[in-house]
């Protein structure tokens, strides 16, 4: 299926109306700032297929698990839930709503324009009378989480009676089939001062899980001479009736504002009073300033983190997507909230993943800074007893974390996630690794950091046991990063993983001050006996072949490449039984490479060769984070095609729809790795005692560029056909490797 949208830049453009590609517009046309988001549907009527999706942060409801509740699994799963429609503005041109699935439509375009953050759709239909022409704007503002605003536009060319209905309502159908019961309730429906308000509340449940009342506020400045103007207050639905008489050369219209305050923020007794104090506001600052303020905001993220590519506008349009929904997603205000891999795109994902830490974070890190990185380690820390709570109910010490979660509390659905994807909890230790050797700040290492590690390892020295066969360690019943192996024993990747955070929690706690260990209650003897462990983890490898074995029983499955599939069979994911998949040696994504990559700076380049050179054969990259880790490794070993490659797999993942699922939502950890691959890949970026760049050129590119924020510096990264240099923006002198030359900047 050919592309939709426009090459360009810094917009995405739909330059025709798609009817059988409604949602994946929608999906790309997304917008959000972190509190609220949602996806590009239409403001007026469209009784065409679409998925409409306006999602609150962290605003949830339970999931009920069909049939009988495992032992040691949650009792209900949980779901981000659409809530109400804030955009609803139908047109009604003589009595007769406007609907784009019925109208015959002469001109259609809606663009996104990723530097100011702008949705904007303009459209012509023809009537039997005349042409009408309409034009809508909207955003969330990054400047005011609470606030949503449309304006919107109508002209036609013959005499006729123009209505404007700017409504908040509760009509939004859930397409989750489990999910069929109505979500919310209203519980309040009013009008005072010419702002109307609904406030709703998610349905009760008998999980414990928190009810979330929402109260959305509704302020609208008419535009043009209005001959009719009531407001109306129903169950479910606030709405503003404009009526205009309009003929030939009237522009009328209006702009919409609504504020949007949840009990995650607002004590019960304040949301209503949040919501309306926001929406006057403003009424009275109006649409044209609240945008300005708006742009000074994503121009101000723009200036810290643009990736400027030169020769390929495709892949300058697609890292700049990806950096747009992943802003827009979050920024880092909220520690209570995470990243969910679909943002604020869709809900097939329950919450955040292990992803968050594993690809997001070094962005995050590294273009918007250490206090936003910081909360996405404190989302983890405040949930440090809930995860006591998942590990208790497995039989073991310690905390294991959620393998999806919006609130700490597991509501992942799939049982083999839940129990045996357990290499998640070393990502999370592996963050905070991370975040220190990349500020060089130990203060959160040495507060909240060492909590979370300290819980972590006791889960691993619960969860090893001991094999007097082999006198080694060893960690059976998991299912690794590679999705396409289920239930194995030792696999690398988990037993390595452990391995190293065993060591380094063990490190960190000798360094940390003995009250610190005293309020832990960690014992000389429980540091040796983490020490020990680690020491004494078995790690399956062939000397032979000189790699290290995925799992124990890996190699004795018939070896074949991906280029010997037959193209039918392709992706195998949707193709093949599990039960063949599981059967047969091709990955999904990469797992012992995942490790060689996080680990990286333990093993010589020639190791991680005979690794790459083994495993990225037989790898099919139907994960979206699987083509950004091969490509970096690529980079590093010299493979310049073969990065470059794997780099194109990923870029327009879903600009292109290339897995055919990106009309139910983004990927955004396949976003992620877009920046990873350029920052990490093609300019060698590490953080190994000394900040390091070795930047390449890939082909089709004539240069590049991208800013960092490093240790209270900003600085920019450049790359042409001739030479690499990095210019420092702010901040104070720093030395650093390029090349693995001392350059002071």
């Amino acid at each position: 299926m050919d592309p939709i949208f426009k090459v360009d830049p810094w917009c995405i453009e739909e330059d025709e109306l798609h009817r059988d590609q409604m949602r994946l517009a929608e999906s790309v046309m997304s917008i959000g700032n972190g509190h609220m988001g949602m996806r590009g549907s239409f403001e007026e009527a469209y009784s065409g297929d679409h998925l409409e999706g306006y999602y609150l942060a962290g605003v949830v409801v339970p999931e009920e698990k069909d049939g009988t509740v495992e032992a040691g699994a949650p009792a209900c799963g949980a779901k981000a839930v659409s809530a109400m429609n804030t955009i609803s503005l139908r047109i009604r041109i003589d009595k007769e709503d406007i609907d784009l699935a019925e109208d015959t439509v002469q001109l259609f375009s809606r663009k996104l324009d990723m530097h100011r953050g702008l949705l904007t759709r303009e459209f012509i239909i023809s009537r039997k009378e005349g042409e009408v022409h309409v034009c809508f704007e909207r955003f969330v503002s990054a400047a005011r989480p609470e606030l949503l605003a449309v304006r919107c536009r109508v002209y036609a060319d013959y005499p006729c009676r123009i209505s404007l209905l700017p409504a908040v309502n509760l009509d939004v159908p859930e397409e989750d089939s489990i999910l069929n019961d109505p979500l919310w309730e209203c519980i309040d429906a009013d009008e005072e001062d010419e702002i109307a308000h609904l406030t709703a509340v998610t349905r009760e449940n008998a999980f414990g899980m928190a009810q979330y009342t929402v109260s959305a506020a509704m302020g609208v400045i008419p535009f043009g001479e209005v001959d009719k103007d009531r407001i109306d207050t129903h169950e479910n639905e606030i709405v503003r009736r404009l009526s205009f008489d309009a003929v030939p050369g009237d522009v009328v219209g209006c702009d919409k504002f609504v504020c949007v305050a949840t009990s995650r923020d607002h004590s019960e007794s304040e949301i209503l009073n949040s919501a309306r104090t926001g929406a006057a506001a403003a009424l009275n600052e109006g649409y044209d300033q609240l945008l300005q303020e708006h742009e000074r905001e994503w121009a101000r993220r723009w200036e810290k983190a643009d990736v400027v590519i030169e020769g390929d506008e495709k892949s300058q349009q697609a890292v700049r997507f990806s950096l747009f929904q992943l802003f827009s997603a979050y920024y880092g205000e909220d520690e209570t909230v995470n990243i969910g891999p679909n943002g604020v795109t869709g809900n097939r994902f329950g919450g955040a993943g292990w992803e968050s830490e594993a690809y997001m974070l070094p962005i995050y890190l590294s273009t918007v800074g250490k206090f936003t990185a910081q909360n996405l380690l404190r989302y983890r820390r405040l949930h440090l007893e809930m995860a006591r709570q998942n590990a208790a109910d497995l039989g073991m010490p310690g905390a294991l974390f959620p393998v999806f979660t919006f609130n700490g509390r597991e509501c992942h659905d799939d049982l083999k996630s839940i129990f045996e994807d357990i290499h998640r909890n070393n990502m999370i230790a592996h963050a905070i690794y991370r975040y220190t050797e990349y500020t060089g700040d130990r203060t959160y290492l040495e507060t909240d950091g060492i909590d979370v590690l300290t819980a972590i390892a006791r889960f691993w020295m619960g969860r090893v046991h001991y094999s007097e066969r082999k006198n080694q360690y060893m960690i059976h019943g998991v299912t690794g990063p590679d999705a396409y192996e289920s239930n194995v024993n030792n696999n690398w990747y988990t037993n390595r993983m452990t391995a190293w955070e065993l060591e380094y929690t063990a490190d960190e706690l000798e360094k940390v001050s003995a009250e610190k260990r005293a309020e832990l209650g960690v014992t000389a003897e429980e540091i040796a006996g983490m020490r020990a462990v680690s020491a004494g983890m078995y790690l399956p490898c062939d000397p032979a072949l000189g790699i290290f074995e995925q799992h124990d029983t890996f190699l004795d499955k018939e070896r074949m490449t991906v280029d010997q599939l037959n193209f039918e069979d392709r992706p195998i994911g949707l193709k093949w039984s599990r039960d063949r998949i599981y059967r047969s040696c091709f990955l999904q994504q990469a797992d012992t490479l995942l490790g060689l990559y996080f680990l990286e700076h333990l093993y010589d380049t020639e190791q991680i060769r005979r690794n790459f050179d083994f495993y990225e054969p037989m790898t099919v990259h139907e994960s979206p984070v699987s083509a950004c880790v091969h490509s970096i490794l690529a980079s590093r070993l010299g493979y310049a095609d073969r990065a470059k490659e794997l780099f194109d797999r990923v870029v327009r993942q879903d600009l292109d729809n290339v897995d055919g699922d990106s009309m139910d939502g983004l990927h955004l950890t396949g976003m992620a790795g877009c920046w990873l691959s350029i920052v990490q890949g093609f300019a060698g970026m590490r953080i190994h005692g000394q900040l390091s760049f070795a930047p390449v050129l890939p082909e089709g590119w004539t240069a590049y560029s991208f800013r960092i924020v490093y240790r209270g510096r900003s600085l920019e990264i450049h790359r042409d056909r001739d030479r690499a240099w990095v210019v420092r923006l702010s901040g104070e002198s720093l030395e650093i490797l390029l090349f693995g030359e001392k350059v002071l900047i």
